[in-house]
Formats: structure tokens, sequence, C-alpha cells
């Protein structure tokens, strides 16, 4: 059986990500990706995605919502 877990190869050591189930003793192939050269991250806000005393709250979500654009000539309702 065939199993593919992601890793990370650093100084001469591979770190799993998860352990291989029902393997204690096998023969590996490792392949090398290409580095990923630019990664955009998500920008969502989220409920409560903030950490300390300053949450979300439904009115941050009320203000940010899109009510359409009356100078678009579009009917937004």
């Amino acid at each position: 059986m065939l199993q593919s877990i992601e890793g990370v190869y650093k100084n001469g050591n591979i770190q799993l990500s998860e352990l291989p189930s029902d393997v204690s003793e096998s023969r590996v192939i490792v392949t090398f990706l290409e580095p990923e050269k630019y990664q955009i991250q998500k920008q969502i806000m989220r409920f409560g995605m903030f950490s300390g005393n300053k949450q979300s709250t439904e009115n941050d979500f009320k203000i940010t919502e899109f009510h359409g654009d009356t100078e678009d000539g579009l009917d937004w309702s």
C-alpha cells in the first residue's frame, strides 16, 4: 500500500506533518518540490478572529456590507 504524507526537509532531516498509519518500517521515495515563490494569503475577516479584548462584533460586519453603488446606474435591489 502506498501512502503520501507531506513533510519538510530541513538541515538534513525530514519532518513529517503526520505519522503514517500501520507502518513501523518501510522503504521510501522522497521527492523535493519547487519552493513556492510567492503565496498570497486570503484576507478575510471572520467573527472572533482577533485575540485579546478587541473582538469583531456583528456591527463590524454590518459596516462592511455592500449596499450597491448609486453612481453606477445598476439596480442593486
